[in-house]
């Protein structure tokens, strides 16, 4: 599977607010704004996380279509065992 650039660039946005939070954490910032970035980047990398399981998924579904696979029970169940992994 290929990763485009748009997700890799959320990353870096992502790595970006990981910077910022400890740049916040170094000058003793409230308690209040750095647990309300941290919060910000859970849910961006949750937004990372489902994309990359969705586009995966597809990727994988088209595969096994392609080579005469009939089912893909198997697939679905990868993607969502992946989903509760990442909770």
């Amino acid at each position: 599977m290929e990763y485009n650039n748009q997700i890799k660039n959320r990353l870096r946005r992502i790595e970006g607010q990981v910077r910022g939070v400890i740049g916040m954490m170094d000058q003793s910032k409230d308690c209040k704004d750095v647990v309300n970035q941290l919060s910000a980047i859970r849910s961006a990398v949750d937004r990372v996380i489902m994309y990359t399981v969705g586009e995966n998924m597809q990727y994988c579904i088209r595969e096994e279509l392609e080579n005469g696979g009939e089912s893909t029970d198997k697939v679905l169940e990868e993607a969502i065992q992946l989903l509760m992994k990442s909770r």
